[in-house]
């Protein structure tokens, strides 16, 4: 620090750069006046000198000092407007540039996924593509360049992929139904198509006839039994008698619980397949129902000629091929999925035990929304036993479903007391109405 005596020698920090370089110039021209008074020394200088600084006027310099600071203000000026324009220029050429590019599909990467297509290699390269299209630009993909369908999220996992695309080209695919799986349910939905052919089971048998198929245990040489616990569908049927948890435990029993299930209404949490097909009488033809199983609800339904698409996963159980086998469709596809279908096709949609408090709030209502935009107006949601605790009822899911927007038709509360009444446990039975205007 220095002392007080030299901060009060510097030079004020207060005058401003103009008043600075006039008393610099002025210094200057002084110094400069007196090396010539000097050097020159005579009386004829002497004579010349008064009159030479009677000529020069400062007054005069001041105001061309004052002029060349107005002009050199003016200039900057200019240089600040021509900087606003240039700007305004580069914006509007960016914004130009980014429309071409989406009229044409020419974006550029995702953020932090630049170069992620020059890393594949083999396979999973040419399934990420892009290909260029034989005839061109079509204006029905607004590109002339064809992506093959990928979850964004498959770019997460790079090495899953990479084994998941190995394999013989033309041969036999890895048996690796479990891992692909997996992939899906972190997000790598839908995974890349694969040019191998799934190994096929040995000693294949024709399926049971429609409509006997809807309430026959297929043969056990209809599916290849390599990713799942149980080999044989006796096992799958025994499962529900032995200990342990498993998804859907005796959903493959066709003559236990299935057989009776959704044909009666007890006027509570219950409903009957009759009792809600009578609301809308004759206009419930094709729906969706979601996580349903082994497809029971979708083969009572289609016994009243009502077309219903089952979605499932293949947890320890070959369920999408046990629907299959039932003369019914399956569609692998997880909760977190967006529904493959338009908007405003389904007459109906239901869901019973899947959607329930196990799944984020902000994804299950994500999923609401998605039925709601499937359901045409007048269509039906039949919530099934929708699991929650007694505080999260009014306080989380009564909102939800008050802010998308459904009519409610039937609603039944009740308590779930397998494990006891101090568990707070409850069940929610709805069946619910998108509204038709």
């Amino acid at each position: 620090m220095g002392s007080k005596d030299e901060y009060s020698r510097r030079p004020s920090q207060s005058q401003s750069p103009m008043r600075l370089k006039l008393k610099i110039l002025l210094l200057l021209l002084s110094t400069n006046l007196l090396s010539i008074y000097i050097f020159y020394g005579s009386a004829d200088c002497h004579r010349w000198l008064p009159s030479s600084i009677h000529q020069w006027d400062f007054a005069g310099l001041v105001r061309e000092l004052n002029a060349t600071q107005s002009k050199l203000s003016a200039s900057q000026a200019q240089v600040v407007l021509l900087n606003e324009r240039l700007a305004s220029t580069k914006s509007l050429l960016e914004r130009l540039l980014a429309d071409v590019g989406q009229a044409h599909r020419d974006e550029a990467p995702e953020q932090g996924l630049e170069g992620w297509e020059n890393q594949l290699g083999g396979e999973l390269k040419l399934a990420v593509g892009p290909h260029k299209l034989p005839l061109g630009y079509t204006p029905n993909l607004g590109s002339h360049e064809m992506y093959p369908t990928l979850g964004t999220a498959c770019r997460r996992f790079q090495e899953e992929l990479i084994q998941f695309m190995s394999y013989d080209v033309g041969g036999e695919c890895p048996s690796d139904e479990v891992f692909a799986q997996r992939l899906m349910l972190k997000g790598c939905e839908p995974l890349p198509r694969r040019r191998c052919h799934p190994k096929s089971p040995t000693g294949y048998v024709e399926p049971t006839p429609f409509p006997e198929s809807l309430w026959s245990i297929p043969p056990d040489t209809s599916i290849a039994w390599d990713a799942y616990t149980c080999k044989n569908y006796t096992c799958l049927v025994n499962r529900s008698k032995q200990n342990g948890s498993y998804d859907c435990k005796d959903c493959f029993n066709l003559g236990g619980r299935e057989k009776n299930r959704w044909l009666y209404s007890d006027g509570e949490l219950n409903y009957g397949i009759d009792e809600v097909l009578s609301i809308k009488r004759g206009t419930v033809r094709i729906g969706l129902d979601i996580g349903g199983g082994t497809g029971s609800f979708a083969a009572r339904m289609r016994e009243r000629n009502v077309t219903i698409v089952t979605s499932t996963m293949n947890f320890n159980g070959p369920f999408n091929n046990f629907i299959a086998s039932r003369g019914l469709v399956p569609l692998h596809i997880s909760v977190a999925h967006r529904l493959p279908f338009y908007d405003s096709t389904l007459d109906i949609v239901h869901s019973m035990h899947v959607l329930s408090n196990w799944i984020p709030d902000v994804m299950l209502e994500f999923a609401l929304f998605d039925i709601y935009r499937v359901l045409r107006p007048g269509g039906l949601f039949w919530l099934d036993h929708f699991f929650c605790h007694g505080t999260q009822l009014n306080s989380t899911y009564v909102p939800m479903f008050q802010r998308i927007g459904f009519r409610r038709l039937r609603w039944h509360a009740g308590r779930k007391l397998d494990r006891g009444f101090e568990k707070d446990e409850w069940y929610l039975s709805a069946l619910l109405g998108k509204p038709s205007t």
